[in-house]
């Protein structure tokens, strides 16, 4: 696919409330118009169920829409997310997956709620009341909660102290490996590109780790994200110059769920080409 607006900024990573934005789909689209850009990616976790809404309401808006998951991975206790663009929708193994990491998300949830419950005014009721039906449900609605209870200020302090993995809450959950997630996504006729690489505990820059996500068939990088200091993103262009990787920049927009901004990063025109042209199936909308 050809004919995106390459005069207008691209934000390749933004969350609607089918996972753990605060915005259904069509208002994603919205506020990206209203910031100005020509392109736009939404990117839930480990769901595809945003697409056809943010397709329908970015045709309306003169946007194109290119579909997209941010997948949910783990190397031993450390979270590393892998973004897979241009996915058949219908693949089973990669849906199947999804499905597994979401199951298991929301017992796990229930679990840290439970736990939280017992030292502080919350129930699981709460955090229900904080997400969309059928929302993908995991820690931030249970920080979301946790604000209305009054318990903390922010999402960013209940990441920092009681969901912290170090907090004495913490459940592991399912999630497949970078390198499984990779392969489901390439084997759907996407482009995995590495999330925020820099962030979480420098999960995915751990040594030894990119060699095998390349040999795994990683395409590509996210750079330029506000979690990516400048030491981080100067390695990550080491790595991206070594192994011809495509370099993205996004925003990772939540709308009120993180202060992150639509358009604040961005993705140069020549890059979004390069992802297109790998996609063998599902094409911009």
């Amino acid at each position: 696919m050809t004919g995106f607006p390459a005069d207008l900024p691209i934000d390749l990573h933004t969350h609607s409330n089918v996972s753990d934005g605060t915005e259904p789909p069509a208002t994603v689209m919205r506020a990206a118009a209203d910031a100005g850009l020509g392109t736009i990616a939404l990117t839930d976790h480990d769901t595809l169920d945003g697409w056809d809404e943010a397709a329908s309401a970015a045709v309306d808006l003169g946007l194109t829409f290119i579909p997209g998951l941010e997948f949910s991975t783990q190397v031993e206790r450390a979270s590393v997310h892998m973004l897979g663009y241009l996915v058949d929708p219908e693949n089973r193994p990669l849906c199947d997956t999804m499905t597994r990491v979401r199951e298991s998300r929301l017992t796990r949830a229930e679990r840290m709620v439970e736990r939280i419950g017992m030292d502080f005014p919350i129930s699981w009721e709460d955090v229900l009341d904080e997400s969309e039906a059928g929302a993908t449900i995991g820690r931030p609605h249970i920080a979301d909660a946790l604000v209305r209870r009054g318990i903390v200020s922010d999402r960013n302090e209940a990441f920092a102290g009681i969901l912290h993995w170090q907090g004495g809450y913490y459940q592991p959950h399912h999630a497949p490996h970078p390198v499984q997630a990779i392969r489901l996504i390439k084997d759907a006729g996407g482009v995995a590109v590495l999330a925020h690489p820099g962030s979480r505990g420098r999960g995915g820059l751990r040594d030894g780790m990119f060699p095998q996500l390349v040999e795994a068939g990683l395409d590509g990088v996210e750079i330029y994200h506000r979690e990516n200091d400048e030491e981080n993103r100067a390695l990550l262009h080491r790595y991206a110059r070594k192994y011809d990787l495509i370099i993205t920049g996004s925003s990772d927009y939540h709308g009120d769920g993180k202060p992150n901004r639509l358009g604040e990063n961005s993705t140069e025109p020549e890059q979004l080409q390069r992802i297109l042209d790998r996609a063998t199936d599902t094409q911009a909308r």
